[in-house]
This record gives C-alpha cells, sequence and structure tokens, in this order.
C-alpha cells in the first residue's frame, strides 16, 4: 500500500503558516490527489479554517490544546481514522505557534500506523521582523522560535520587504548558523516554489545517503519476542541524539506485548491486555538507522521463538 505523505507546518504565530498552506492546496487542487488537512489550534474556536474552502480537501479540526501534550490521543484518533476511511494521499498538519517540532513528530508517529506515513518534513515559517525583536521576548519564547528553526527541513523567513539589506543579511547568518542543513528561503508572503517543498523527504532511505536533514525518523517491525535484558543493554548504548522511541515489544517470558516509551534515557512498560502490530518507532538527530537496524535483527536472531 502506497504511504500517505506528511507534511508538517510549524512556526510561531503569525509567521506565516496559514499562508503556506493556501499555497500547498492550490498546487494540490492542480494535481487533483487526495488531501487531508489537520489544523490544531489552542483555542476552542477555529479561525482559519476558512482557507480549507476545496470541497475535495478533508479536514479535522484539533481545537483546545496543543497536539504536541495535551491533546495527543485526540490527533492519534483522528489520523487513524483518515487513513483508514478517507485513505489520502497527503496530510498536512498546522501546527498551534506554541508547539515543538520533535513532539509534534512524536504524537504524529504512532506505533499503530506510523508504517503507513512517509513524513515528508518540517517546514517552519518565520516571521523576519519577529525574530530581529526576539531578544523582547520571554526566555521560553524564545527558546522555542529557536527549537523551531533547528530542527526544521525548510525554513521560509517571511516579511522581507519590512527589512533593510543588512538586517536580511544578519537573519540568513544567523539561522545558517543555527541548523545549517536546511534550505533558507528569504520571502514575502510564504511565496516559494512548491517542487522545492516536493523533494523534501526524512525517511530511512534519505537519511542512509549523504545527509541533508538533520531530524529523521524510522520504523521498525519486530516478528520474534526478544530478551527484555539484551534489549536494555541495547538502549544503554544509544547515542543522546535519540529523543524518543516508542511502540509495541513482546519478550520471550510474556504471550502479550507491552508498550514501550522511550524519552530523555528514560525506558517505561506497560503490558497490553491484547495483542498489537510489533512496530517500534525512532526519532533523532544525525543517526545510522541502518546500524540501529542490524542491532534490532541481531536482538531477534538471539531468539527461536517466532511470533505466530
Amino acid at each position: 500500500m502506497k504511504k500517505a505523505e506528511v507534511y508538517i507546518l510549524s512556526g510561531f504565530l503569525g509567521s506565516g503558516k496559514t499562508s503556506l498552506l493556501k499555497r500547498l492546496l492550490a498546487d494540490e487542487h492542480r494535481m487533483g490527489r487526495k488531501t487531508a488537512v489537520m489544523m490544531n489550534e489552542l483555542g476552542k474556536v477555529s479561525i482559519d479554517s476558512d482557507v480549507v474552502d476545496d470541497e475535495g480537501v478533508t479536514l479535522k479540526e484539533l481545537l483546545g490544546g496543543c497536539i504536541c501534550c495535551s491533546i495527543q490521543d485526540k490527533l492519534e484518533a483522528q489520523l487513524q481514522g483518515l487513513l483508514v476511511v478517507e485513505k489520502p494521499e497527503v496530510i498536512y498538519i498546522e501546527t498551534t505557534g506554541a508547539a515543538h517540532p520533535v513532539e509534534v513528530l512524536d504524537a504524529i508517529l504512532s506505533p499503530l500506523f506510523a508504517d503507513k506515513l512517509n513524513i515528508k518534513g518540517i517546514i517552519t515559517t518565520v516571521d523576519g521582523t519577529r525574530w530581529m525583536d526576539r531578544k523582547s521576548l520571554n526566555p521560553q519564547l524564545q527558546q522555542l522560535i529557536l527549537e523551531q528553526v533547528r530542527h526544521a527541513d525548510f525554513i521560509l523567513v517571511n516579511k522581507m520587504n519590512e527589512l533593510k539589506e543588512n538586517e536580511q543579511s544578519k537573519i540568513t547568518f544567523e539561522i545558517q548558523s543555527i541548523n545549517p542543513n536546511a534550505r533558507c528561503l528569504l520571502t514575502n508572503f510564504s511565496q516559494v516554489a512548491i517542487e522545492q517543498l516536493r523533494s523534501l523527504s526524512v525517511s530511512l532511505e534519505k537519511a542512509a545517503q549523504p545527509a541533508h536533514l538533520n531530524l529523521t525518523t524510522f520504523v521498525y517491525q519486530f516478528n520474534a519476542a526478544i530478551s527484555q535484558t539484551e534489549f536494555e543493554d541495547f538502549l544503554k548504548k544509544l547515542p543522546d541524539t535519540i529523543y524518543r522511541i516508542k511502540g509495541y515489544l513482546k519478550f520471550d517470558y510474556s504471550n502479550l506485548p507491552y508498550l514501550f516509551q522511550f524519552s530523555y534515557g528514560m525506558p517505561l512498560y506497560m503490558k497490553e491486555d491484547m495483542n498489537m502490530p510489533l512496530n517500534i518507532v525512532f526519532i533523532g538527530e544525525d543517526i545510522d538507522w541502518n546500524g540501529i537496524k542490524i542491532e534490532l535483527e541481531n536482538l531477534e536472531n538471539n531468539k527461536n521463538t517466532r511470533i505466530e
């Protein structure tokens, strides 16, 4: 089955995400692809839903919280419903201005359906005038804007017509110093050649090539029960730049799987009361996923117990 492409639109409030979404949807209409949009807003009232005025586009709104924390379960349910019922070819996820890119990826990549998604990339929009004045923001907001830039695969810096030439040069230098691997484009109203965005990919296959992107994802499917002791030895050797792991594992002493979550070096296991797809999802930065794949295969090969 062909995987659904997923684009994550990130950026602080008023930075041009909605303008970018309009351009992307106009291009999808031209291509005739089956498209879905997931729009997340912190408030309980939708503000930008009228952007999706194409009858051929499925809109799912996630209101009253951020998908990377308080309403993550709603996101998972909506995404699963989309994949089963609508079967879109492409999904655009417009995040709140307060969303952290790593947390958003973590929320999207449920082990129940991560193998059905092709995460194309994180496109971050930046308000050029706010970037110049960011030191006036509180420290938490300053850090959030920096993180949105650091983990982006493509960066659009808007409101260039309001900035002098030396200010534009300063912004370019600062952003490329923070994230030298992302393409950075200075523009107005998120005007970008759409084909540049279509070439994005944070898949394992792309990561195996000379890297253009930092933040990548990897999904592994177990076919055998493994030793918990050996699995925890594997975890201890992981690099610090693996930020999240989650999924379902079956250990050799149990007939039912465990839900496993790993964050900031801390593993958490919760036994399930039914069989689940034994997918495990990794999110990390500058990781040799092929090496990780070999180690996981070795864990399985150490056991003779095959899963029916």
